[in-house]
């Protein structure tokens, strides 16, 4: 354990800046200060993403920015995701000239950070903290365990994720998830929340780890030191804010 420790030193500090710079911009708990955090995150993340899929369409960072603009005023933020789909679509039917490949980073990442800024409007800084334990938990625990121990590979789409890794990150996510648990939440509640989040999670990372083998990179980007690129640390949330998201206006 100490081996694996050290040699992901610069992971471990990265990631714990990461936290300390979080845990105080939740602390001072402003939805404008959410909102400018949130979309300078999206910018990078579209950035990344356009590397990804293999285009290069400036004009995307116009429509987002759009987008996230209005997400400021409307409080269900993700339903701006279909009204530019259908402007998309309707440009395109209408000129024939918008390049397609345009509607790949509205729904990832764009359409993800809009679900994060909704929970963040609907439910306060606390679902966000809640959502911050779930993922990182199943990111530690799957580390770890998989390093430790991890001996059964998952699928071919990450050859380093194993399913001792994957079970080891659901478990630590869920006691995590049991701790953070927002208020008016069972405890059976948290369980079930918290594991299907942390599910979410693991595939929001796969997904990440595929879009990279198609495009042939190892990681999305390197703005953040042994970590990579903000799409490579925000991978689990944009698919496990999603989840919660939907589960929690089910439940509350």
């Amino acid at each position: 354990m100490k081996e694996i420790i050290k040699s992901s030193s610069t992971r471990i500090k990265t990631g714990l800046a990461l936290l300390v710079g979080i845990l105080i911009i939740g602390y001072i708990d402003s939805f404008f200060l959410m909102w400018l955090l949130l979309g300078g995150l999206l910018v990078i993340a579209i950035s990344e993403s356009q590397k990804l899929y293999k285009m290069k369409v400036d004009s995307i960072y116009f429509y987002a920015g759009i987008i996230w603009f209005a997400a400021y005023f409307y409080p269900n933020a993700e339903d701006l995701t279909f009204i530019a789909a259908i402007v998309f679509a309707s440009i395109l039917a209408y000129t024939k000239t918008l390049d397609k490949k345009i509607f790949l980073p509205l729904f990832y990442p764009t359409a993800s950070f809009l679900f994060l800024l909704t929970l963040y409007w609907e439910y306060g800084v606390m679902a966000l903290l809640w959502l911050l334990v779930i993922v990182a938990g199943a990111d530690i625990g799957a580390y770890f365990v998989g390093k430790s121990m991890g001996k059964t590979k998952f699928c071919e789409t990450s050859p380093n994720k194993t399913v001792e890794g994957v079970a080891g990150g659901l478990v630590v996510a869920t006691l995590f998830g049991i701790v953070f648990a927002i208020d008016n939440i069972s405890l059976f509640g948290s369980i079930i929340i918290s594991l299907l989040v942390a599910l979410a999670s693991v595939f929001g990372d796969l997904f990440e780890s595929y879009l990279k083998r198609e495009a042939d990179v190892k990681d999305s980007g390197n703005i953040l030191p042994g970590h990579g690129g903000i799409l490579d640390r925000t991978d689990g949330y944009l698919f496990g804010g999603v989840v919660m998201l939907f589960i929690l206006r089910a439940v509350l």
